[in-house]
Parts: structure tokens; sequence; C-alpha cells
């Protein structure tokens, strides 16, 4: 480009500097437009970027150079209105070799000297390498849906594509909602039955008769409307792996026929006479302690030795650090773009309660939370007003008992750590917001776990763990 016939900058050096000349120098693309949307210039990296030069885009709309879905969705020069100011948005574009590029747009009015509408300054700045790095800040670790920060996490996520490779039978412990489920079919997907099914069990869904039935298939007439032949679960994950989850909700007459699956590999369908082999990896998960239940009778020794192979212990949500903040905005981020609502976070004080909150339901309640919070705000910000109630009851419950807690303790600050909350009857609270989340739901099981973020059958396990007549 000669520029020596172009516009020129006076007064600002001590000579004359041509205005695109200097414009080609900054490392953003620019683009300046008329009022009717039609490039007049685009610099150096605009170029480079889009793959049109400027003699090529001189006089063509915009949006046939950029090609950015802005211009489709939501361009803010055709607006009937015209921009008061510089208006920033995150888009895509498409260069000329058809490169999906992300960039940070600004769209500013340019006016003459009598506060006219003379045109518009069009800036561009690819974030790619930006993007990159939020993405391997915010996904330190992962493996499969599993992400995290953490130490604990590091480590298993380090050793599950190891575990995935072979056929050994795994045991994933941990607090309900700690995410074993998505720890199974992330083994599965890893492993070399990836391309055959995943088939997932609760074992404590369903009372004895039909779990046996459900896993292990019946043969017609085995039982009062047995009317045709079932295969069952095990059959069903043929050359692929069998998740049972709830492990430790296995009857122990169900527990047999597992033991004898494991060390023959052959399924026993109910009322048949003939064995059927099935290949499939076993994966099992539970929130129990086996160990205690063996020592109960509630639990094969046997079993215990042949599931516990490679044993996966996932740690609760509240030993997880900074995690916590990471899966705040994770699912946020994820949500929002699900439901169009342009939500950017949480406010302090939000963000303080959330943090300061215990999680029992761990990952899965904290994603439910952030669920609700979405649905019912209306602002750009999450505010604690948008909680739950049930989530600001409880912390108002734990902080007045933690008052309480202090001024019976002689000699002691008047302030105390948050740690003093996890020295609290935490039993008792959860069963207090257990009957409280019952009588706002009018008994319905169904709808009070979902307002505590829970699945129905933890909840079912709760109600008889606490003795509670649901």
């Amino acid at each position: 480009m000669d520029y020596r016939s172009l516009p020129q900058i006076v007064g600002l050096f001590d000579q004359a500097v041509s205005l695109y000349m200097l414009l080609d120098e900054i490392p953003l693309g620019l683009a300046i437009l008329g009022r009717d949307r039609r490039i007049h210039f685009i610099n150096r990296t605009l170029e480079t970027l889009t793959g049109y030069t400027q003699s090529e885009a001189r006089g063509i709309s915009c949006e046939f150079i950029l090609r950015c879905n802005i211009c489709l969705e939501n361009c803010p020069l055709r607006h009937s209105k015209p921009i008061a100011g510089p208006v920033g948005m995150d888009g895509d574009i498409v260069n000329r070799d058809r490169q999906k590029i992300p960039i940070f747009i600004t769209f500013s009015p340019l006016k003459d000297q009598q506060g006219r509408l003379a045109g518009y300054l069009e800036t561009l700045q690819d974030t790619r390498v930006i993007r990159s790095l939020r993405s391997k800040s915010e996904h330190t670790f992962g493996f499969g849906r599993i992400i995290g920060r953490s130490p604990e996490m590091e480590r298993i996520c380090q050793i599950l594509p190891v575990i995935a490779q072979s056929d050994a039978s795994v045991l994933i412990t941990g607090e309900t909602g700690t995410g074993k489920d998505f720890v199974a079919e992330a083994i599965h997907q890893a492993s070399p039955r990836a391309k055959d099914p995943f088939i997932k069990v609760n074992c404590g869904a369903l009372p004895e008769t039909l779990l046996e039935s459900e896993l292990f298939g019946h043969q017609k007439g085995a039982f009062a409307g047995a009317v045709e032949n079932k295969p069952g679960r095990f059959r069903l994950a043929h050359n692929g792996t069998l998740y049972l989850a709830e492990i430790g909700d296995l009857p122990l007459g169900l527990q047999g026929k597992l033991l004898t699956f494991l060390d023959e590999g052959v399924v026993y369908p109910l009322g048949g006479t003939r064995g059927v082999p099935v290949n499939a990896r076993v994966i099992v998960a539970t929130h129990r302690d086996l160990e205690q239940m063996v020592r109960k009778g509630r639990f094969r020794e046997d079993l215990l030795f042949r599931l516990n192979v490679v044993r996966i212990g996932l740690p609760p949500l509240r030993e997880r650090g900074d995690d916590v903040r990471l899966l705040l905005d994770y699912f946020l981020r994820s949500c929002a773009a699900k439901s169009g609502k342009p939500v950017k976070g949480f406010s302090a004080r939000a963000l303080k309660t959330l943090l300061a909150y215990p999680f029992p339901g761990n990952v899965r309640e904290l994603k439910n939370i952030v669920e609700y919070a979405l649905a019912v705000c209306q602002e750009d910000l999450i505010h604690t007003k948008h909680l739950p109630a049930d989530l600001l009851d409880l912390r108002g419950a734990q902080d007045a008992e933690v008052r309480e807690a202090s001024s019976r303790m002689e000699g002691t600050p008047s302030v105390i750590s948050g740690d003093a909350v996890s020295t609290l009857d935490w039993s008792a609270v959860e069963r207090r917001m257990i009957l409280e989340a019952m009588v706002k739901a009018g008994g319905r099981r169904s709808k009070a776990a979902a307002l505590l973020g829970w699945g129905r059958s933890t909840l079912w396990r709760k109600l008889k763990e606490y003795g509670i007549d649901g």
C-alpha cells in the first residue's frame, strides 16, 4: 500500500505520519466502516485474521469479510437506534480458509466535528491463546466429565486411564453425590470396551425379587407375570461394562449370585436350569462402609475381597478445597449457556455463603443449587436471595448453634473459627433439614428430594436411617 497518498496525522509528531501506517502497527484487528457498514480500511492484523487483503475488503459489507456469528445474530450496528458508545462482545469469525477463530470484538461509533455519525470502528482481538490458558487453568486435571484441582482429584484422574485398560473389578467408594457414576462411566469410555454397552443398575432402587430378575434375567413362567424370557442386565452388558451403583444395598441372596458370576463368568437366570456365559466387566460403587457391614454380617466377606481388586475413594466436596469455587463457576457457565441467560457470576455475599456451606449432597447438590439459582435469577449476578431457602435456613441454624456453643464455653473468645461448624451434630441438622423439606413438599418424596438437591434413592435411605416415616 502506498501510504503517501493516504490520510496523514499532523501535529502529533515532528512530521506528518500516515494514519493507515499507524493503524497497521496496532496488534489488534481494525476495520473502519462507513455508515452503511461497508469497509473503508482494514489493517494488517485483520488481513492476517480474515485472510482478505485491504484491496479485496474495501467497499464490501463487513459481514462478508468477518463472517462473524454476531453479524447474523446480534449485530449492534443493525439496530434502528445507533450505538452511543463502544459495545464489546465475544464471538467467532470464519476466515478465508474456513477456520473458526474465537475473538472479542468491539463496535465504536465515529463522529464528525459536529457530532454526527460518520461511520464505525471495529476492533477484533484473537482470543485463542486466552481461551486456551483459561481452559488449562480451570480444568487443570480432568478425565471424562470429572474436573478438579485438588491433589486428591489429580491423583484419581492420573490413575483412571491405567485402570481403564484392565478388566479387573473396580470398587468406587464415596459419599452420595461425589461423582461415582461419572468415574464408572469414564473408566468404561477409556477402556477397550468403550464401543460396547455401559449398563447401570441401582441396587437400592428395587426390591429383591425384582432386582434378581433385572440383573440376571428370568425364564418364561419363572413367576407370576413372567410371560416371556428376559435377558437381564448382565447379558445386556455382554462385551461391555456392568455398573452396580449402591452395591451395599444388594441383598445377601443376590450377593452369592454376583460372586458366582465374578468367579465363573456365568449368569443363571431366575427359573432357568442352564447358565449363560457373559463377558462383562463389573464396576461397583457404594457410599456405605462395606468392612463394617461385613462385621455385622450384612455383606459377604468373600464378595468384598472379589470386588476390592481396584479401589477408588472419592473425597467429599468439603475436603476438595478450591474445587468448590471451580465447580460453581463451571456449572454456572454451562447451565447459563444452555438456558441462554446472561448471568455472569455470583455476588460476593452469595459466593461467601456457598463457599461456607458443607454440601452434604456434594457435587450433585452443588449443581442442583446452581441450576435452581439460575432458574430464579433475573439479574446479571446470583445473589443470596436466589439461593434455595433450605440452604440459607441450614446456614442460619449452623451459625446459631455455633453461637450457642460459644456462649457455653468459658474463657474462650467470642469468635469461633469455621472449623467449629464441623464439630456440630450434623446428623441432627440433616434430620431437621429432611423434615422441613418433607413438610414443604407435602410428604411427596420426589419433590422433597429435589428441594434437598438429592436423588430419590438417597432420600429414601436417609428416611430409613433417621427413622422418619416418609
